[in-house]
């Protein structure tokens, strides 16, 4: 080509240009959040930060900001509007997952603390509507998440983080609207791409088609909040909390992630290919093994029959519920029913939800854990009722929470008994007291909870025949050790053993210096385990495990050779919880179980663990 030729097309010159670009391989490592194995072209997103103009106005323009501000609502309705209707085109599952939440943001856009907080912003301090809302939604936003304090578990601190990004999440919709900027678009991406971006949030998640999709990457995210949720929900493998990630791709890039190890790979090498290839083959074979176990029973291989339940934290974790193969729900929390709201929730408001979850279980039975309300969760409806302190306490984990709480404000109990025995009409339900340290504190449970059922009685309300278990949670020493006693008041146990484990070994895994000390399976939460196990197994009254090691198939074994027999866990773990249910004979378990009893020593018991099922030379 000669100096007067003119250019090549620019299609040309990029192509050229390709043919000789050497890409070198990268390798990214993430949070994993949903399973599975994808490889694929990255298709990079983004979303450009709106323009604010952070000034003061004057007085004489309050009245204009607010009806912006107004303008800006009206129009994030018609959008999440729009958004509900759209789901329709979702699987079930994923549909039922995103529209609660979709629900709860439409009322966050009604009469809530975060819009009434803006107006004030602009009347009493002349702030613009949108540096009000930046500002109201990032103090509320640090005001949940200031209550996650030493000693609150994973699990609720991954709850007031969902809390506060729904807050969050609201004020960057009107922001938006506000400063008329772009929301994120996935017109052009195409099939079997790998979505890059630096965050995707819910209402993002709820665009995408999962037949379209390979796996999704983000910077931003954790394997807690909506959008991972909506994503495992969506079955499509996810890696988030990726760093410098959507800053490294580049037009053209291939890509090998990996949803079960937390990992992405841009540019892979032909070896590094090849076994992804080959990963992908062997987990859509473990899949569809784990799918069968589904229709599968669980029990024993010699016929010892177990249920496997799941904890349900919110309702938009049902579908994943259903897709488990659970049997019900082994622990239904309650707190979210009081969170994001000015008012406690009335007795037909609770009736209602608790009566929609027990259906969609579909005769499956649920247990209702009362309110757990401790000194670490904010829950602006007790404040603003004057029935909890705005202040934690100095040591919530040993002040006024559970059970404490509820006797010392017994109409708290008497609405959520009532809706609880109003919603047990319409499938099997059992009742579970949180925090229990004493016989005292049963029986005074259940006087009132007898009390609400004689009155809804005589007031003509549809109730079940009999009325449902009430049961207790043991989850610290005190309870544990005194086992024998409750078991005369109790129904059933459900042991705790997040807590139960703290509690015994005064540690907070969320402590970094002392995490290491937080230990499952030492032997002193094991002597409480199995105390609490007999003394239930003595009466014949059910007795079963949830947290963290009721979900832990290596811990299967120990557990059933314990005795055992019922199991609550994080409905992801349920398959292969069920895999190693399946694999093992009872008397293995029990002769197993004795072995590590009689150890002291949390070292020989890990690796009693990790070594049965193989010969020993013991």
């Amino acid at each position: 080509m000669s100096r007067t030729d003119p250019p090549p097309p620019q299609h040309q010159r990029l192509r050229r240009t390709a043919s000789t670009d050497i890409r070198a391989e990268r390798a990214f490592e993430g949070i994993a959040v949903s399973p599975g194995v994808a490889i694929g072209p990255v298709f990079g997103t983004s979303e450009p930060d709106p323009e604010i103009a952070r000034h003061k106005i004057q007085a004489a323009d309050i009245a204009s900001e607010g009806a912006r501000l107004d303008a800006a609502i009206a129009q994030s309705r018609t959008q999440l509007a729009k958004l509900r209707a759209r789901l329709n085109v979702l699987p079930d599952e994923s549909r039922a997952e995103i529209a609660p939440l979709i629900e709860a943001y439409i009322r966050m856009l009604g009469p809530s603390r975060l819009i009434r907080g803006v107006r004030r912003r602009i009347e009493d301090t002349l702030l613009s509507a949108e540096s009000a809302v930046v500002a109201e939604s990032e103090a509320i936003a640090d005001a949940i998440m200031d209550q996650a304090e030493p000693g609150l578990s994973a699990e609720d601190v991954a709850s007031l983080r969902r809390r506060a990004d729904e807050v969050l999440e609201i004020g960057r919709r009107l922001v938006r609207n506000l400063t008329r900027a772009p929301f994120r678009s996935f017109a052009g991406l195409p099939e079997g791409a790998i979505l890059v971006s630096e965050s995707l949030r819910p209402a993002d998640a709820a665009l995408l088609d999962p037949a379209r999709l390979a796996g999704v990457a983000t910077e931003e995210g954790g394997a807690d909040g909506h959008t991972a949720v909506m994503l495992r929900a969506l079955g499509v493998p996810a890696v988030l909390g990726v760093a410098g990630l959507a800053h490294a791709i580049r037009p053209g890039d291939t890509a090998v992630l990996d949803g079960t190890a937390g990992t992405i790979v841009l540019n892979p090498s032909p070896p590094r290919l090849a076994a992804a290839r080959r990963a992908l083959t062997a987990y859509a074979r473990e899949r569809q093994k784990l799918a069968r176990l589904r229709r599968l029973p669980a029990e024993t291989d010699d016929g010892e029959a177990v249920e496997l339940q799941a904890n349900l934290e919110l309702p938009v974790e049902l579908p994943l519920i259903v897709q488990s193969g659970a049997v019900g729900i082994g622990l239904l929390r309650t707190e979210f029913l009081f969170m994001n709201r000015e008012t406690v929730p009335d007795e037909q408001t609770q009736f209602e939800t608790y009566r929609s979850i027990v259906e969609a279980m579909n005769g499956d039975p649920v247990t209702i854990r009362v309110l757990d309300w401790g000194g670490e969760k904010e829950i602006e409806a007790l404040s603003s009722a004057g029935i909890v302190p705005e202040v934690a306490d100095t040591n919530p984990a040993l002040g006024l929470r559970g059970i404490r709480l509820l006797l010392r404000r017994p109409e708290l109990l008497e609405t959520q008994f009532a809706a609880v025995l109003r919603a047990a009409a319409f499938g099997p339900v059992r009742v579970m007291l949180p925090m229990v340290t004493t016989v005292a504190e049963v029986r005074a449970a259940r006087d009132i909870y007898d009390r609400v059922s004689r009155r809804l009685r005589r007031r003509g309300e549809r109730l079940a025949e009999k009325a449902p278990p009430l049961g207790i949670m043991i989850e610290t020493p005190g309870a544990a050790l005194s086992a024998d006693a409750l078991a005369l008041e109790a129904d059933f146990f459900a042991i705790g053993t997040n807590d139960l484990t703290a509690y015994t070994l005064a540690v907070d895994r969320g402590e970094s210096d002392v995490a290491d000390l937080y230990d499952p399976i030492h032997p002193a939460v094991l002597r409480l385990v199995q105390f609490a196990t007999e003394a239930a197994l003595r009466m014949r009254m059910p007795v079963s495990v949830c947290g963290e090691m009721a979900g832990n198939p290596r811990l299967t074994p120990l557990l059933l050779g314990l005795g055992l027999r019922s199991f609550s866990m994080n409905a992801g773990a349920v398959p292969r919880v069920k895999q190693a249910v399946r694999a093992v004979e009872i008397d293995d378990c029990a002769r197993f179980a004795r072995r590590v009893m009689d150890q002291s020593d949390p070292e020989r018991i890990q690796a009693l663990v990790d070594s049965f099922g193989q010969p020993t030379a013991d």
